[in-house]
């Protein structure tokens, strides 16, 4: 009921704002306490100040002051103001208060005096309004540029998991290796949850973990008894999301630079802590012979995805250590994980 009410209301936010700052800002100008009531000629010099106020917020502010005409902007402001003066010198308080008020002019700056606290007041409320304004619309505009390299950067990843997998898969299949089958099975698998099961930015903590250990294992295939490798998770909590296919990449890097520098004693560990606070620690560890080509381990499009996706959605909530030794590669990542939603 709520939510729909807000909804009607949402085109006219503006427009009702600016009828209580009106009301508002008229009762204290009006208020007498030596004559507590409000009189016509009140609502006249109320207008006779908020008129010029109008033309500054919907035309001088949007087509010179918003538009860096500045000069045009004050020289327009400065001929409303003068208008202001004499109207209500020579015009109102000659009818009005002939005998009283109108009876001699108390000079510029006692006049501005009066006139510019409700002009200052109603342009000012205007200009903070048109900048919260601006503001969610900046907002708006870096979600969406957010979303769109996130989803590019997500769409990064399938491709180059493929290209990797199916060269492999290709391999084994000229073999006429008994394991083909087992391997399409776990390849299937891994896939059917990078399509359908984390589209979003964040997926179950729980699944996600699952689907890297199905990784492993279907990488471990293709090593068969040319090393060993360590999965080791400790017990996961339901109460956490996680952003999918960041940490698979590290996995990854480790098995294919293992495999291409040596043909044996491959040795491969990964173990995965997560706290009951949500502190997620990640640490990958791999071997490699110092012949094969690992300069670039560090810096390939896999990795700089990750540390995109990383300052995306976890700004300063993540510790990301990456050391590489003569015959070790070592990754630590540490992440705080976010709460997930309930339904």
């Amino acid at each position: 009921m709520l939510e729909r009410l807000s909804n009607i209301l949402s085109p006219y936010r503006e427009l009702i704002f600016q009828l209580v700052l009106h009301l508002l800002l008229f009762s204290f100008y009006s208020f007498d306490e030596d004559n507590p009531r409000f009189e016509y000629v009140h609502i006249i010099f109320f207008l006779n100040n908020a008129l010029p106020a109008f033309v500054i917020n919907y035309v001088l502010l949007a087509r010179y002051f918003y538009t860096k005409k500045y000069l045009e902007f004050f020289f327009f402001t400065s001929l409303l103001v003068l208008y202001v003066i004499l109207s209500e010198e020579w015009v109102l308080e000659q009818i009005f208060y002939s005998d009283t008020r109108g009876s001699g002019f108390p000079g510029v700056f006692f006049t501005l005096w009066e006139i510019l606290p409700v002009i200052v007041i109603l342009v000012g409320y205007k200009f903070a309004w048109d900048a919260i304004e601006k503001q969610q619309e900046v907002d708006s505009l870096r979600e969406a540029i957010k979303e769109s390299e996130l989803q590019f950067l997500s769409s990064q990843i399938n491709p180059h998991f493929l290209f990797n997998n199916l060269n492999n898969l290709y391999s084994y299949a000229i073999d006429a290796s008994p394991k083909t089958p087992e391997i399409i099975l776990e390849l299937s698998s891994v896939l059917r949850y990078m399509l359908y099961e984390c589209r979003s930015n964040f997926v179950p903590l729980k699944k996600e973990l699952e689907h890297l250990e199905n990784f492993t294992h279907l990488s471990q295939l293709q090593i068969e008894e040319r090393g060993e490798v360590n999965f080791q998770c400790s017990e996961i909590p339901s109460s956490f999301v996680v952003a999918p296919l960041i940490l698979i990449v590290f996995i990854e890097n480790a098995f294919k630079h293992s495999q291409a520098s040596q043909s044996d004693n491959i040795n491969i560990d990964i173990k995965i802590e997560v706290s009951s606070s949500g502190q997620l620690a990640f640490y990958c560890s791999n071997n490699f012979l110092p012949i094969s080509n690992t300069d670039n381990l560090s810096n390939g499009i896999g990795l700089e995805n990750v540390r995109k996706r990383l300052e995306l959605l976890y700004p300063n909530d993540y510790e990301l250590m990456i050391q590489e030794g003569e015959q070790q590669y070592d990754v630590y990542l540490s992440i705080n994980l976010h709460q997930a939603e309930l339904a």
